[in-house]
């Protein structure tokens, strides 16, 4: 299995046999990815919310690969809108992708779609994130949020072993909140995220990764167009 961090929100994950998934595809947009909207494959987009720097490439992806996107009924309306084929879910539903399976969690930020030339605003529904189970692993995709406490029940609940955490500020939960999420979820592997990508989110996700090996958690810096090393799951 190749689990890639492409930057931003996005990762992908792709098994030996060639299917893969993609959450929050921001490629077009960023400055620090390093593979095109126009390479990367996908058989399910996975979106948490409305905002551009997570949705930005998926309809055009969606309609070159012919993979679905799964999203909140509210966004998966607006894809659906832009041509690309949807499989709308809710929080707390579970969806089999067959060769995965994911479950969407809550997250709390905002979600929608700015029209600036019209000055307007579609709602995109509520934000969110997922549990990805795929072939035994759990992934969990925190999506934009704060801090807030549920978070420990998703992880008593959801049991996740890595964890893609936004450490960013600014705009999502900054540092120091981010510990402390990584404390409630208890995955095994932490990768920091959405941050670095524009001057109001730059962090230092180094010295963010060692507070976390002082919490007795193994976390990784993850450059955009690098791989999670999942070898850090086994024992």
């Amino acid at each position: 299995m190749e689990v890639v961090f492409h930057g931003q929100s996005c990762i992908g994950i792709t098994l030996d046999n060639g299917k893969s998934l993609l959450v929050d595809p921001f490629l077009s947009g960023n400055p620090l990815a390093k593979t095109s909207a126009e390479e990367v494959q996908a058989d399910y987009i996975l979106l948490t919310h409305a905002h551009q720097d997570h949705i930005l490439d998926a309809a055009s992806i969606s309609k070159r690969t012919g993979a679905p996107i799964v999203a909140i009924p509210e966004l998966a309306a607006y894809m659906g809108w832009k041509g690309a084929k949807t499989l709308e879910m809710n929080m707390g539903g579970t969806v089999d992708l067959g060769f995965a399976k994911a479950t969407m969690i809550p997250a709390f930020h905002s979600s929608g779609i700015v029209i600036a030339e019209e000055q307007k605003i579609i709602y995109g529904g509520m934000p969110a994130g997922y549990v990805i189970e795929v072939e035994g692993i759990r992934f969990l995709h925190a999506g934009d949020t704060c801090l807030f406490s549920d978070m420990a029940l998703i992880g008593r609940r959801l049991k996740p072993d890595v964890a893609f955490i936004p450490i960013g500020d600014h705009y999502t939960m900054g540092p120091e909140d981010a510990l402390q999420a990584a404390e409630w979820y208890g995955a095994k592997l932490v990768v920091p995220v959405h941050y670095d990508t524009f001057p109001p989110i730059r962090q230092d996700a180094g010295a963010f990764v060692a507070k976390l090996g002082e919490l007795g958690i193994r976390g990784q810096v993850v450059e955009p167009g690098g791989q999670v090393d999942l070898s850090a799951l086994e024992g």
